[in-house]
């Protein structure tokens, strides 16, 4: 899955991990994709990480901001 790649050799701390996946499974998860192979899921993971380290902490904030940020829906 492509979070789980691009944070593998990341330097954040579990909080802020667990707080990244929370917000990509929920994307997916409102979006509706399901093959974590489709290209999407890396363009979601990017967005939601980049999002992630602006300092906002609520996943449900950052799935949102993600969605909207890529126009997707």
């Amino acid at each position: 899955m492509a979070i789980y790649r691009l944070l593998q050799h990341c330097t954040l701390g579990p909080k802020e991990i667990s707080c990244i996946t929370e917000a990509y499974e929920e994307a997916l998860h409102i979006l509706c994709v399901k093959d974590r192979d489709d290209p999407l899921t890396e363009m979601i993971a990017k967005k939601i990480i980049k999002i992630a380290q602006t300092g906002i902490k609520d996943p449900a904030q950052i799935s949102a901001m993600a969605i909207k940020q890529l126009e997707i829906r």
